[in-house]
């Protein structure tokens, strides 16, 4: 049986989480998001350097709902030692068949 090749989803949950856990700086991500969710992760990045040096977030489990031709709706749980993060995501795939964020939400504590 032919081992399962990742998805889009996978590939942006572990950027997504890279950006705001620190470890990449916002404008990794610039050619890869759309609308709002440039800004929506500016907002979740942090800060502080300090933040970025402790923190050791893993994505543990990526999944994902396709709605319709063109769009993923995905989630990544993030484990941060033994705290647990859900993070949420929305891929849409532009004329140029490129897959793009158009927004993320983080729930529970910030990776």
């Amino acid at each position: 049986m032919p081992a399962l090749r990742p998805g889009p989803h996978h590939w942006f949950a572990e950027r997504l989480l890279a950006v705001v856990s620190g470890r990449r700086p916002v404008h990794s991500l610039l050619g890869h998001t759309v609308g709002p969710a440039y800004q929506q992760l500016v907002n979740l990045a942090p800060a502080e350097q300090a933040l970025r040096e402790r923190l050791s977030p893993v994505v543990r489990q990526c999944g994902r709902f396709i709605p319709g031709p063109g769009v993923i709706e995905a989630f990544a749980r993030i484990a941060t030692g033994d705290r647990v993060t859900a993070m949420a995501f929305r891929l849409e795939q532009g004329p140029d068949l490129r897959w793009r964020c158009a927004a993320v939400e983080i729930q529970g504590p910030r990776p």
